[in-house]
């Protein structure tokens, strides 16, 4: 993970009680769950989808869209929720977004998305719980 200070922080022994092995391994270990695994994919109602490591709200239900990807796909999160750093794994360089407040890898933007943004921020739905209205 980073060495950036998170106003939310745990211990790695605090993460794994927290997480499930799944989120875990997708939230601080930057995995990726299979397309099309998390029922969040489908999600339609008004509401809030957020962190699912420290409950901060990342983006509500009405900047959601269907990208075809197998991943939930928003085109603008909520101001500040979000921070993104370069990620050059797998040999690709692509902009990582994590959790501005407890710096939880959540997935990744891309330039592909809709208007108004022009944003496909492709988020692990296990890195997210859904607050409906």
């Amino acid at each position: 993970m980073d060495t950036k200070t998170y106003p939310v922080t745990r211990t790695d022994e605090e993460w794994r009680r927290l997480l499930t092995p799944e989120q875990y391994g997708v939230m601080r270990r930057h995995g990726t769950e299979a397309p099309g695994s998390c029922s969040l994919l489908h999600e339609k109602r008004a509401g809030a989808f957020v962190c699912a490591g420290c409950g901060q709200k990342l983006f509500v239900g009405k900047t959601k869209f269907e990208s075809g990807t197998g991943w939930p796909s928003f085109n603008d999160p909520v101001d500040g929720s979000v921070e993104t750093t370069t990620d050059r794994s797998y040999g690709m360089v692509r902009t990582e977004v994590h959790c501005s407040r407890c710096g939880s890898h959540l997935g990744h933007v891309f330039p592909d998305g809709p208007p108004p943004t022009g944003l496909r921020y492709c988020i692990n739905g296990v890195a997210l719980t859904f607050e409906p209205e």
